[in-house]
Protein backbone atom coordinates (compact mmCIF):
# COMPACT_ATOMS: atom_id res chain seq x y z
CA UNK A 1 0.00 0.00 0.00
CA UNK A 2 1.50 3.61 -0.73
CA UNK A 3 2.24 5.99 1.56
CA UNK A 4 0.10 8.69 2.89
CA UNK A 5 1.74 10.80 0.26
CA UNK A 6 1.47 8.38 -2.80
CA UNK A 7 -0.45 10.03 -5.85
CA UNK A 8 -3.43 12.01 -4.32
CA UNK A 9 -3.69 11.34 -1.09
CA UNK A 10 -6.96 13.33 0.45
CA UNK A 11 -8.66 12.27 3.40
CA UNK A 12 -11.72 13.52 4.60
CA UNK A 13 -13.44 12.57 7.61
CA UNK A 14 -17.10 11.39 7.36
CA UNK A 15 -18.70 11.95 10.29
CA UNK A 16 -20.63 8.89 11.30
CA UNK A 17 -20.34 6.88 8.11
CA UNK A 18 -18.16 4.58 9.86
CA UNK A 19 -16.12 3.63 6.74
CA UNK A 20 -12.52 5.49 7.92
CA UNK A 21 -10.99 8.30 5.72
CA UNK A 22 -11.59 8.74 2.20
CA UNK A 23 -10.91 11.28 -0.60
CA UNK A 24 -12.83 14.16 -1.45
CA UNK A 25 -11.07 13.44 -4.88
CA UNK A 26 -10.38 17.55 -5.60
CA UNK A 27 -7.17 17.37 -6.16
CA UNK A 28 -5.69 14.11 -7.94
CA UNK A 29 -9.35 3.88 -31.75
CA UNK A 30 -10.23 3.48 -33.83
CA UNK A 31 -7.29 3.44 -36.57
CA UNK A 32 -8.98 5.50 -39.41
CA UNK A 33 -10.45 8.10 -37.52
CA UNK A 34 -12.58 9.17 -34.29
CA UNK A 35 -15.95 8.55 -35.41
CA UNK A 36 -18.94 10.61 -35.04
CA UNK A 37 -19.05 14.28 -33.74
CA UNK A 38 -19.92 13.57 -30.27
CA UNK A 39 -20.58 17.17 -28.74
CA UNK A 40 -24.00 19.20 -28.12
CA UNK A 41 -24.23 21.36 -30.58
CA UNK A 42 -21.90 22.61 -33.94
CA UNK A 43 -20.56 25.13 -32.20
CA UNK A 44 -19.05 22.73 -29.81
CA UNK A 45 -18.22 19.97 -31.80
CA UNK A 46 -14.85 18.22 -30.74
CA UNK A 47 -12.22 19.41 -33.39
CA UNK A 48 -14.42 21.88 -34.63
CA UNK A 49 -12.60 25.31 -35.51
CA UNK A 50 -9.29 23.63 -34.09
CA UNK A 51 -7.07 23.79 -36.80
CA UNK A 52 -3.96 25.27 -36.18
CA UNK A 53 -2.22 27.62 -38.25
CA UNK A 54 -0.24 26.48 -41.60
CA UNK A 55 2.87 25.46 -38.97
CA UNK A 56 1.64 26.82 -35.27
CA UNK A 57 1.70 24.46 -32.59
CA UNK A 58 -1.51 23.18 -31.34
CA UNK A 59 -2.36 21.05 -27.85
CA UNK A 60 -5.27 19.03 -29.27
CA UNK A 61 -8.28 17.71 -26.97
CA UNK A 62 -8.60 14.76 -26.14
CA UNK A 63 -11.60 14.02 -28.07
CA UNK A 64 -9.88 14.40 -31.66
CA UNK A 65 -8.58 11.42 -33.03
CA UNK A 66 -6.34 8.62 -31.76
CA UNK A 67 -3.29 6.62 -32.86
CA UNK A 68 -3.10 5.00 -30.06
CA UNK A 69 -3.23 4.67 -26.11
CA UNK A 70 -0.27 3.84 -23.93
CA UNK A 71 -0.59 2.64 -20.29
CA UNK A 72 2.18 1.26 -17.73
CA UNK A 73 2.42 -2.08 -16.06
CA UNK A 74 2.52 -1.72 -12.59
CA UNK A 75 6.55 -2.92 -11.70
CA UNK A 76 7.28 -2.98 -7.92
CA UNK A 77 5.85 -4.70 -4.51
CA UNK A 78 7.74 -1.58 -2.61
CA UNK A 79 5.07 0.65 -3.86
CA UNK A 80 1.84 -1.46 -3.39
CA UNK A 81 3.17 -4.31 -1.26
CA UNK A 82 -0.37 -6.90 -1.07
CA UNK A 83 -1.98 -4.50 -3.53
CA UNK A 84 0.14 -5.24 -6.39
CA UNK A 85 -2.13 -7.99 -7.66
CA UNK A 86 -5.45 -6.08 -6.95
CA UNK A 87 -4.20 -2.97 -9.18
CA UNK A 88 -2.24 -5.06 -12.00
CA UNK A 89 -5.76 -6.53 -12.61
CA UNK A 90 -7.59 -3.23 -12.89
CA UNK A 91 -4.97 -1.75 -15.12
CA UNK A 92 -5.20 -5.43 -17.20
CA UNK A 93 -9.25 -4.55 -17.23
CA UNK A 94 -8.91 -1.26 -18.45
CA UNK A 95 -6.32 -1.87 -20.99
CA UNK A 96 -8.55 -4.72 -22.45
CA UNK A 97 -12.01 -2.68 -22.35
CA UNK A 98 -9.74 0.18 -24.48
CA UNK A 99 -8.08 -2.21 -26.57
CA UNK A 100 -11.59 -3.37 -27.43
CA UNK A 101 -12.41 -0.24 -29.39
CA UNK A 102 -8.92 1.31 -29.84
CA UNK A 103 -5.28 0.55 -29.96
CA UNK A 104 -3.46 0.00 -26.69
CA UNK A 105 0.68 -0.12 -25.86
CA UNK A 106 1.17 -1.41 -21.90
CA UNK A 107 4.78 -0.59 -21.54
CA UNK A 108 6.33 -2.77 -18.74
CA UNK A 109 9.75 -3.99 -17.56
CA UNK A 110 11.69 -6.51 -19.94
CA UNK A 111 11.05 -8.89 -17.45
CA UNK A 112 8.08 -8.54 -16.46
CA UNK A 113 6.77 -8.24 -19.99
CA UNK A 114 5.04 -12.27 -20.45
CA UNK A 115 2.97 -12.20 -17.49
CA UNK A 116 1.90 -8.70 -18.30
CA UNK A 117 0.81 -9.88 -21.73
CA UNK A 118 -1.20 -12.86 -20.17
CA UNK A 119 -2.70 -10.29 -17.86
CA UNK A 120 -4.00 -8.38 -20.41
CA UNK A 121 -4.68 -11.04 -23.42
CA UNK A 122 -3.64 -10.89 -26.93
CA UNK A 123 -5.86 -7.65 -27.63
CA UNK A 124 -2.90 -5.53 -25.67
CA UNK A 125 0.32 -4.64 -27.33
CA UNK A 126 3.52 -5.08 -24.57
CA UNK A 127 6.48 -3.40 -24.72
CA UNK A 128 9.61 -4.17 -23.20
CA UNK A 129 9.97 -0.62 -21.71
CA UNK A 130 11.08 -0.32 -17.98
CA UNK A 131 8.61 1.85 -15.88
CA UNK A 132 8.38 2.14 -11.87
CA UNK A 133 4.32 2.66 -11.79
CA UNK A 134 1.24 2.77 -13.77
CA UNK A 135 0.69 6.59 -13.59
CA UNK A 136 1.21 6.84 -17.79
CA UNK A 137 -0.43 10.58 -18.04
CA UNK A 138 2.16 12.02 -15.92
CA UNK A 139 5.33 10.33 -17.07
CA UNK A 140 4.80 10.16 -20.90
CA UNK A 141 5.44 13.18 -23.26
CA UNK A 142 2.32 15.94 -23.91
CA UNK A 143 1.97 15.17 -27.33
CA UNK A 144 1.06 18.58 -30.05
CA UNK A 145 0.60 19.45 -33.20
CA UNK A 146 3.18 20.93 -35.13
CA UNK A 147 3.61 21.23 -39.19
CA UNK A 148 1.94 18.56 -40.15
CA UNK A 149 3.69 16.14 -37.36
CA UNK A 150 2.80 15.05 -33.86
CA UNK A 151 5.74 16.06 -31.52
CA UNK A 152 6.04 15.69 -28.03
CA UNK A 153 6.83 17.90 -25.05
CA UNK A 154 8.95 16.58 -22.33
CA UNK A 155 8.26 17.98 -19.36
CA UNK A 156 11.29 16.63 -17.26
CA UNK A 157 9.27 13.91 -15.13
CA UNK A 158 10.92 14.29 -11.48
CA UNK A 159 8.59 12.20 -9.33
CA UNK A 160 6.24 15.22 -8.62
CA UNK A 161 8.26 17.66 -7.21
CA UNK A 162 10.94 14.62 -5.80
CA UNK A 163 8.31 13.33 -3.29
CA UNK A 164 9.18 9.72 -4.67
CA UNK A 165 12.28 8.43 -6.79
CA UNK A 166 11.23 7.63 -10.25
CA UNK A 167 14.23 6.47 -11.92
CA UNK A 168 12.53 4.14 -14.87
CA UNK A 169 9.44 7.05 -14.98
CA UNK A 170 11.77 9.72 -15.65
CA UNK A 171 13.42 8.38 -18.48
CA UNK A 172 9.92 7.41 -20.49
CA UNK A 173 9.45 10.30 -22.14
CA UNK A 174 12.03 9.48 -24.31
CA UNK A 175 12.18 5.96 -24.81
CA UNK A 176 8.39 5.76 -26.33
CA UNK A 177 9.30 9.29 -28.47
CA UNK A 178 12.56 7.03 -29.45
CA UNK A 179 10.06 4.35 -29.90
CA UNK A 180 7.66 5.68 -32.10
CA UNK A 181 10.19 8.31 -33.97
CA UNK A 182 8.54 11.32 -32.43
CA UNK A 183 10.38 14.36 -32.08
CA UNK A 184 11.16 15.65 -29.04
CA UNK A 185 10.65 19.42 -27.53
CA UNK A 186 12.27 20.69 -25.12
CA UNK A 187 10.99 23.08 -22.04
CA UNK A 188 12.93 24.04 -18.94
CA UNK A 189 9.14 23.42 -17.17
CA UNK A 190 8.48 20.39 -14.89
CA UNK A 191 5.42 19.21 -14.51
CA UNK A 192 3.13 16.41 -15.92
CA UNK A 193 0.69 15.29 -17.72
CA UNK A 194 -2.11 15.63 -15.25
CA UNK A 195 -1.50 19.11 -14.58
CA UNK A 196 -3.17 20.12 -17.69
CA UNK A 197 -6.15 20.32 -19.85
CA UNK A 198 -7.20 21.79 -22.74
CA UNK A 199 -10.38 22.02 -25.22
CA UNK A 200 -7.98 21.89 -28.29
CA UNK A 201 -9.10 25.58 -29.30
CA UNK A 202 -5.96 27.54 -27.91
CA UNK A 203 -7.17 27.07 -23.80
CA UNK A 204 -5.45 25.41 -21.36
CA UNK A 205 -6.48 24.89 -17.29
CA UNK A 206 -4.09 24.33 -15.13
CA UNK A 207 -3.87 24.46 -11.05
CA UNK A 208 -1.09 26.82 -9.80
CA UNK A 209 -0.58 24.58 -7.03
CA UNK A 210 0.99 22.08 -9.48
CA UNK A 211 2.83 23.94 -11.27
CA UNK A 212 4.31 27.21 -9.94
CA UNK A 213 5.82 25.16 -7.07
CA UNK A 214 9.43 25.25 -6.37
CA UNK A 215 9.52 21.74 -6.22
CA UNK A 216 9.34 21.73 -9.41
CA UNK A 217 10.01 24.87 -11.57
CA UNK A 218 11.96 26.91 -8.11
CA UNK A 219 12.10 30.53 -8.66
CA UNK A 220 9.41 31.30 -11.70
CA UNK A 221 6.52 33.02 -11.22
CA UNK A 222 3.51 32.54 -12.45
CA UNK A 223 3.68 34.88 -15.29
CA UNK A 224 7.36 33.39 -16.16
CA UNK A 225 5.50 29.17 -16.20
CA UNK A 226 2.27 30.73 -18.34
CA UNK A 227 4.40 32.44 -20.96
CA UNK A 228 6.95 28.51 -20.95
CA UNK A 229 3.15 26.73 -21.35
CA UNK A 230 2.14 29.25 -24.33
CA UNK A 231 5.74 28.46 -26.15
CA UNK A 232 5.70 24.46 -25.24
CA UNK A 233 2.42 23.84 -25.83
CA UNK A 234 1.13 26.33 -28.70
CA UNK A 235 -1.98 27.71 -26.54
CA UNK A 236 -3.30 31.27 -26.31
CA UNK A 237 -5.15 31.78 -23.07
CA UNK A 238 -4.35 30.00 -19.78
CA UNK A 239 -7.24 29.55 -17.22
CA UNK A 240 -5.76 29.37 -13.51
CA UNK A 241 -7.15 27.65 -10.80
CA UNK A 242 -5.47 27.93 -7.58
CA UNK A 243 -5.30 23.85 -6.48
CA UNK A 244 -3.06 23.31 -3.13
CA UNK A 245 -0.04 22.80 -2.58
CA UNK A 246 1.32 19.48 -0.59
CA UNK A 247 -1.75 18.09 0.17
CA UNK A 248 -1.15 15.20 -1.97
CA UNK A 249 1.71 13.84 -4.24
CA UNK A 250 0.62 15.75 -7.56
CA UNK A 251 0.11 18.74 -5.43
CA UNK A 252 -3.29 18.86 -6.98
CA UNK A 253 -3.65 17.99 -10.35
CA UNK A 254 -6.32 19.38 -12.20
CA UNK A 255 -7.48 16.04 -13.96
CA UNK A 256 -9.41 15.55 -10.82
CA UNK A 257 -10.69 18.26 -10.30
CA UNK A 258 -12.10 20.21 -13.85
CA UNK A 259 -12.01 18.39 -17.48
CA UNK A 260 -13.45 20.29 -21.05
CA UNK A 261 -16.52 17.83 -22.31
CA UNK A 262 -16.71 20.52 -25.49
CA UNK A 263 -15.15 23.87 -26.44
CA UNK A 264 -16.71 26.15 -23.97
CA UNK A 265 -17.83 23.07 -21.18
CA UNK A 266 -16.22 21.82 -18.39
CA UNK A 267 -17.37 19.37 -15.67
CA UNK A 268 -16.70 20.25 -12.12
CA UNK A 269 -16.05 17.61 -9.45
CA UNK A 270 -18.42 18.22 -6.39
CA UNK A 271 -18.00 16.83 -2.92
CA UNK A 272 -20.65 14.29 -1.74
CA UNK A 273 -23.46 16.26 0.14
CA UNK A 274 -22.58 16.59 4.31
CA UNK A 275 -18.42 16.47 3.83
CA UNK A 276 -17.39 18.89 6.53
CA UNK A 277 -15.50 21.74 5.18
CA UNK A 278 -12.33 21.76 4.66
CA UNK A 279 -9.56 23.33 2.64
CA UNK A 280 -10.57 20.79 -0.34
CA UNK A 281 -13.97 21.68 -0.83
CA UNK A 282 -12.34 25.74 -0.47
CA UNK A 283 -10.30 24.68 -3.27
CA UNK A 284 -13.42 23.20 -5.30
CA UNK A 285 -15.40 26.59 -4.69
CA UNK A 286 -12.59 28.82 -5.75
CA UNK A 287 -12.32 26.59 -8.74
CA UNK A 288 -16.17 27.27 -9.28
CA UNK A 289 -16.29 30.95 -9.30
CA UNK A 290 -12.82 31.54 -11.30
CA UNK A 291 -14.12 28.97 -13.88
CA UNK A 292 -17.60 30.68 -14.02
CA UNK A 293 -16.11 34.35 -14.15
CA UNK A 294 -13.51 32.69 -17.41
CA UNK A 295 -13.33 32.88 -20.73
CA UNK A 296 -11.43 30.82 -23.30
CA UNK A 297 -9.39 31.30 -26.13
CA UNK A 298 -12.09 32.25 -28.19
CA UNK A 299 -13.12 34.90 -25.57
CA UNK A 300 -16.48 32.31 -24.47
CA UNK A 301 -18.11 32.09 -21.16
CA UNK A 302 -17.45 29.05 -19.80
CA UNK A 303 -20.46 26.35 -18.61
CA UNK A 304 -19.57 24.69 -15.62
CA UNK A 305 -21.64 21.63 -15.54
CA UNK A 306 -21.22 19.97 -11.74
CA UNK A 307 -20.88 16.23 -11.52
CA UNK A 308 -21.47 15.27 -7.86
CA UNK A 309 -18.98 12.42 -6.44
CA UNK A 310 -20.85 8.84 -5.13
CA UNK A 311 -22.16 8.17 -1.46
CA UNK A 312 -19.01 7.11 0.37
CA UNK A 313 -21.27 4.48 2.00
CA UNK A 314 -22.06 2.74 -1.55
CA UNK A 315 -18.75 2.75 -3.02
CA UNK A 316 -16.99 -0.72 -3.06
CA UNK A 317 -13.32 1.12 -2.73
CA UNK A 318 -11.97 2.09 0.65
CA UNK A 319 -8.66 3.37 1.67
CA UNK A 320 -7.27 7.13 3.01
CA UNK A 321 -5.95 7.42 -1.07
CA UNK A 322 -9.17 6.43 -2.26
CA UNK A 323 -10.13 8.94 -5.20
CA UNK A 324 -14.04 9.13 -5.85
CA UNK A 325 -14.39 11.81 -8.33
CA UNK A 326 -15.54 10.91 -11.87
CA UNK A 327 -13.31 13.75 -13.44
CA UNK A 328 -10.59 11.39 -14.02
CA UNK A 329 -12.20 9.65 -16.89
CA UNK A 330 -10.61 9.12 -20.34
CA UNK A 331 -12.13 10.01 -23.66
CA UNK A 332 -11.04 7.17 -26.66
CA UNK A 333 -12.10 7.42 -29.70
CA UNK A 334 -15.13 5.30 -29.53
CA UNK A 335 -15.41 5.27 -25.85
CA UNK A 336 -15.80 7.16 -23.04
CA UNK A 337 -14.43 5.12 -19.70
CA UNK A 338 -15.41 6.16 -16.66
CA UNK A 339 -15.12 4.63 -12.92
CA UNK A 340 -17.73 3.08 -11.38
CA UNK A 341 -17.88 2.99 -7.80
CA UNK A 342 -20.52 1.09 -6.92
CA UNK A 343 -23.14 3.60 -6.26
CA UNK A 344 -25.21 2.93 -8.63
CA UNK A 345 -27.74 5.91 -8.08
CA UNK A 346 -24.26 8.18 -9.05
CA UNK A 347 -22.90 5.91 -11.19
CA UNK A 348 -25.66 6.15 -13.31
CA UNK A 349 -25.89 9.91 -12.85
CA UNK A 350 -22.51 10.10 -14.38
CA UNK A 351 -22.87 7.92 -17.58
CA UNK A 352 -25.84 9.86 -18.41
CA UNK A 353 -23.97 13.10 -18.36
CA UNK A 354 -21.21 11.46 -20.49
CA UNK A 355 -23.91 10.44 -23.09
CA UNK A 356 -24.88 13.83 -22.93
CA UNK A 357 -21.75 15.37 -23.98
CA UNK A 358 -20.66 12.34 -25.90
CA UNK A 359 -23.32 10.67 -28.08
CA UNK A 360 -21.27 9.37 -30.52
CA UNK A 361 -19.08 6.88 -28.33
CA UNK A 362 -19.90 4.04 -26.08
CA UNK A 363 -19.78 4.59 -22.56
CA UNK A 364 -17.91 2.14 -20.57
CA UNK A 365 -17.91 2.09 -16.43
CA UNK A 366 -14.96 0.28 -15.43
CA UNK A 367 -13.87 -0.82 -11.39
CA UNK A 368 -10.54 0.48 -10.73
CA UNK A 369 -11.30 0.34 -6.93
CA UNK A 370 -7.24 -0.88 -6.39
CA UNK A 371 -6.00 1.76 -8.74
CA UNK A 372 -8.21 4.22 -6.64
CA UNK A 373 -7.15 3.08 -3.59
CA UNK A 374 -3.51 4.06 -5.08
CA UNK A 375 -4.45 7.77 -5.20
CA UNK A 376 -5.72 7.75 -8.83
CA UNK A 377 -7.98 6.91 -11.76
CA UNK A 378 -9.01 6.04 -15.09
CA UNK A 379 -6.86 9.45 -16.44
CA UNK A 380 -3.94 8.81 -14.49
CA UNK A 381 -3.39 5.36 -16.05
CA UNK A 382 -3.51 6.38 -19.85
CA UNK A 383 -2.27 8.72 -22.29
CA UNK A 384 -3.51 9.49 -26.04
CA UNK A 385 -0.88 9.56 -28.80
CA UNK A 386 -2.93 11.69 -31.22
CA UNK A 387 -3.27 10.74 -34.83
CA UNK A 388 -3.53 13.49 -37.63
CA UNK A 389 -6.05 14.22 -40.18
Amino acid sequence: MPNALSRRTLMRSLAGAGVGALTLGLTACDPTGAGDLDAVSPSQQPGGAATAGAGARRFGAEWEKHLRTVMSWPASESVWGDQLPDVRRDVAGLAQAIAAREPVVLMARPEQKDAAQKACGSAVEVVPIAVDDLWARDTLPVFVEEGGKVKGVDFNFNGWGGKQQRGNDSEVARAVLAKYGVERIETRLVAEGGSFETDGQGTLLVTESSVVNDNRNPGMTRDQVEAELKKALGVTKVVWLAGVKGKDITDAHVDCLTRFVAPGVVLLDQAFPGTPADVWSRAADQARTALKNATDASGRKLEVVELQQPDPDRITGRGDAFVSSYMNFYIGAKGVYLPKFGDDRADGRAQQIMKQYFPGREIVPVKIDAIAAGGGGIHCATHDIPALG
